[in-house]
Parts: structure tokens; C-alpha cells; sequence
């Protein structure tokens, strides 16, 4: 579980969250809500560990370990994954060589006697996942996000979701910017890596995506604080009547 208790931060002498508490229950998924400017993506990037955000007071615990004292690397190791609002284009780095590299990072994590995998075996052990998400091979050949379509994008970032195995999975505007055939290709891509080792924690504006995925608890944020927590009821309510 990740415990958010009576939260202050700042980022540039402005304070953004204010006595947040909430929490993430591992094999529950959530949605994060609010208007723009609400605190909710300032919330995830300083949980990965942002360095632009400053904190103030209250406590992170994440399955009982105190959050606060890790590095992002660290952060990540523990099992946060938090995908890019606005995902970046990185020339240079070859697709490919970058996943081996990060899972060969993991592997190392979870099973340190374990051999990384060299090339040929990770090209064959990575199959699976391009499978699974319907995402060409050849894409593997190229730079990093380098000229991919949103959704290819959004694919990519799920693909790194599903090698790493993260317990804490925070899709931060994953929906935003696809047109209606991408964004019902990725809603139904999420609902593939939604599994029973896993929390889904979306952050959203599109609540079409409960088409998709199945959710269990709904927060409202609003002004840096938590305005209000409940059930699918409460996303309901918000789509007849909108954000009070």
C-alpha cells in the first residue's frame, strides 16, 4: 500500500498540496480527478520523486517502507511506475537497447544472481509483450518515441509498464490527445496489464475509460487538497452534475 498522510509541498515557493491523506491498496485500481491545476499530477510526480517539488510536512509509506527517504531509482525499484504526461522524443537511443536495458536494470532488482539478458535472448523473451500489445516489431529499430503516433507512444509506455511488473502503475493523462480509435486501443491495451499483482491508478479527464477498466475507489482533488473520496458512485455524480 502506498500511505499518503497530511501531505505539504511546494514547488517554486508555491504551495500545491496541502494536508493531503490518501491511499493505494495494492489489486485495487483508482482514478484521480480534478480540474487542471487541482494537484493531481503534482501529486504522482512528486510520489516518483521529482526533484522540482519540495517537500514541506506529513508522511509517504509505501508497504511499509518510508517513501520519502528513497531516490526516484529507488522509488522505482519499490514498485512505482509513472508514465509521462507529455512523453518525450529521445534520439539516439535505440528502442530496443533501451527496454533491455531497463529490465536487465530490474532483473538485477528482483533476482540479483540471475544473468542479465544479452541481446539475442531479450529479443526472443520481449516477443511476448509486443504480442500482447499489439505493437509491430519494428518499431523496436527505432529511436525512442521518435516520430510514434500518440497512441504508439501510449503503447510503449504500457509495454515498459508490463516488463518492469510494477506494483504501483500511475497513467498520468494516457488518454489525453488520442483520437477515438487510440484511445479505445489503449483503454483495452490497460485493461490487459491490469492484473492481480497490480494497482491501476489513472489520472484522467476522459471518463470513458471506465468502459475499459474496472475501478473501485474515485479521488477528487481540488486546490492541492482532497475534496472528496468514494466509489464509481462519485464519478457518476460527477458526470451528471461536473466538478462543484
Amino acid at each position: 500500500m502506498i500511505d499518503i498522510k497530511n501531505l505539504d509541498v511546494k514547488v517554486w515557493e508555491k504551495e500545491i498540496m496541502n494536508n493531503i491523506s490518501l491511499s493505494f491498496v495494492t489489486l485495487k485500481n483508482y482514478l484521480v480527478l480534478g480540474r487542471n491545476g487541482s494537484g493531481k499530477s503534482s501529486m504522482t510526480n512528486f510520489l516518483m520523486g521529482n526533484p522540482v517539488y519540495e517537500y514541506q510536512s506529513g508522511n509517504i509509506e509505501i508497504d511499509g517502507q518510508n517513501l520519502l527517504t528513497l531516490e526516484a531509482d529507488k522509488r522505482s525499484n519499490a514498485g512505482i511506475f509513472l508514465s509521462f504526461q507529455n512523453v518525450p522524443e529521445i534520439i539516439w537511443v535505440n528502442l530496443w537497447e533501451y527496454l533491455r536495458i531497463i529490465y536487465n536494470n530490474h532483473l538485477k532488482n528482483i533476482s540479483p544472481n540471475t544473468p542479465v539478458l544479452s541481446p539475442f535472448v531479450f529479443k526472443r523473451f520481449i516477443k511476448k509483450f509486443l504480442t500482447d500489445l499489439e505493437i509491430d516489431e519494428k518499431f523496436l529499430s527505432r529511436d525512442l518515441n521518435v516520430g510514434f503516433s500518440g497512441g504508439e507512444k501510449r503503447k510503449i509506455e504500457l509495454l515498459q509498464a508490463s516488463l518492469l511488473e510494477p506494483k504501483y502503475i500511475i497513467l498520468d493523462e494516457i488518454d489525453s490527445g488520442l483520437d477515438v480509435d487510440a484511445f479505445k486501443v489503449v483503454s483495452g491495451l490497460i485493461k490487459k496489464i491490469d492484473t492481480q499483482k497490480n494497482s491501476i491508478i489513472v489520472i484522467t479527464h476522459h471518463f470513458k475509460i471506465i468502459d475499459y477498466v474496472n475501478f473501485d475507489k474515485v479521488y477528487v482533488l481540488k486546490d492541492g487538497q482532497l475534496e472528496r473520496s468514494g466509489g464509481i458512485e462519485l464519478l457518476e455524480e460527477i458526470q451528471q452534475k461536473g466538478f462543484e
